[in-house]
């Protein structure tokens, strides 16, 4: 078992977002407000947590180079006038081969199907390639108004781009179109006031100041992943997991948390510990910062390493990620 503590802090209590909703009319709620859901969907790296996060305009999913890095469905707040948007940054939707891959991809066209509005994020650079082709088959039985999002438009030439956009509109009917960078900001702003206008008439959902529904032990645990994602880009395969097993918090305000990092050989123990645990020790002053930067307090953060050989056919770690364990 690997340790790795750290001396820095957070501060937030030992407890989940889950307070009552706001009451319309009270203030600073308009009385006739707006609220709903919409679902981001598409092939993994179409770029759905990067948008994610900017259209809230703080990091609530995580965002790595590694493709299939969001597993369960992640829930972002965004306001835009009078109306509250639950953006769901889905799972990237790909051809399954295991059976976490397939319920990723059934927690993607779950949100799609429960969304008030949903959005599909196609790569500008890439096309339609075969990924792209199989949502779209599948799309239509999604009876949700549909918006339809290019993303990475400053890779690629305009007239190449205004095809793509022509090709997709003639292939199936989208209530809107839009043509962004979700990392630079472009055409994020149209995007965000348009869903604000498409969302039902009723009471916001969550309270005004709060920007995810992801408990505060899930977003922790999602950090410290990415930053294994980082460090690990090419030595580490997908199947790691991150658990935070406690959350502590201490009398001076700081938290003490801790995790453990679950995969499924003893090489895979090795590479996360790294040469007198030098890489969990990176990794860990990584995590232990952006966790304090989310939970607004000091952070002791204390990883441990597992290996757990089959942990994802476990259906307690399904549960752990928010996902239902497929049978068979």
């Amino acid at each position: 078992m690997a340790r790795e503590p750290h001396d820095e802090t957070d501060h937030e209590p030992d407890a989940e977002p889950g307070e009552p909703p706001p009451i319309p009319g009270s203030p600073g709620i308009p009385a006739d407000a707006r609220a709903g859901f919409v679902a981001l969907i598409g092939v993994p790296n179409a770029g759905k947590s990067t948008l994610l996060n900017s259209l809230v305009g703080t990091k609530v999913s995580i965002v790595s180079r590694k493709v299939q890095t969001t597993r369960a469905l992640v829930r972002g707040i965004a306001i835009e006038g009078k109306a509250q948007i639950v953006l769901v940054d889905t799972p990237g939707i790909f051809a399954p081969k295991r059976r976490l891959d397939r319920a990723m991809v059934h927690s993607a066209w779950s949100g799609a199907a429960d969304a008030d509005a949903v959005c599909l994020l196609v790569d500008a650079r890439k096309g339609v390639d075969d990924e792209v082709e199989a949502i779209l088959v599948k799309l239509p039985e999604v009876k949700r108004p549909r918006v339809l999002i290019l993303n990475k438009i400053d890779l690629i030439p305009r007239e190449k781009l205004l095809d793509l956009a022509a090709g997709l509109n003639a292939r199936m009917a989208f209530a809107n179109t839009f043509m962004i960078s979700a990392l630079n900001g472009d055409g994020v702003e149209d995007l965000k006031r348009t869903l604000a206008a498409m969302m039902p008439e009723g009471p916001w959902l969550y309270p005004e100041d709060q920007v995810s529904d992801a408990p505060i032990r899930m977003l922790a645990a999602e950090i410290t992943r990415e930053k294994i994602y980082d460090r690990l880009h090419e030595e580490l395969p997908y199947r790691s997991t991150v658990e935070t097993d406690q959350w502590q918090v201490r009398a001076d305000g700081s938290v003490r948390i801790e995790q453990t990092i679950f995969v499924e050989r003893e090489s895979q123990r090795s590479i996360v510990l790294g040469k007198g645990g030098q890489t969990i020790k990176a990794i860990g002053q990584a995590a232990r910062l952006e966790i304090a930067e989310v939970a607004e307090a000091k952070v002791h953060l204390f990883l441990h390493v597992k290996v757990r050989e089959n942990w994802a056919d476990d259906p307690a770690r399904y549960r752990e990620m928010g996902l239902e364990f497929p049978r068979g």
